[in-house]
């Protein structure tokens, strides 16, 4: 992920194993990371079963809010992608009946969204 998209606030994707190393105490018995994305200090995980949100929080970063969602809770998500101006995709997802997304995460351009996509229309559909 460039700086600029660093300074831009868009996520870039991370490898499994580095996920596993820093988060894989997060997980439950067969739940595994199928991918990730780090946004500054915070981090998304799509699993097996659920997508987890983290916010690293305090001067340390030691401190965090983890917010754990199933897929079956994942009631609509949207996807607009990058553009030739744009340099950001952006991902919003809606949970149960709420009227407004509860998540809603920009990622680079390098970062292939239809994965996303997939990933996400696989679990919740």
């Amino acid at each position: 992920m460039s700086f600029i998209d660093k300074m831009l606030g868009n996520a870039g994707e991370v490898s499994v194993e580095e996920l596993l190393k820093e988060y894989g105490h997060l997980l439950i018995e067969n739940e595994n990371v199928e991918m990730g994305f780090v946004l500054f200090r915070d981090v998304f995980l799509f699993t097996t079963k659920r997508l987890i949100l983290i916010d690293k929080q305090g001067f340390t970063g030691k401190k965090m809010d983890m917010k754990s969602m199933p897929y079956k809770s994942i009631s609509r998500f949207s996807l607009e992608t990058a553009g030739t101006f744009d340099r950001d995709a952006e991902l919003k997802i809606w949970i149960s009946s709420e009227n407004l997304p509860s998540v809603s995460k920009k990622f680079s351009k390098a970062v292939d969204v239809f994965k996303v996509q997939r990933l996400l229309a696989s679990k919740t559909c």
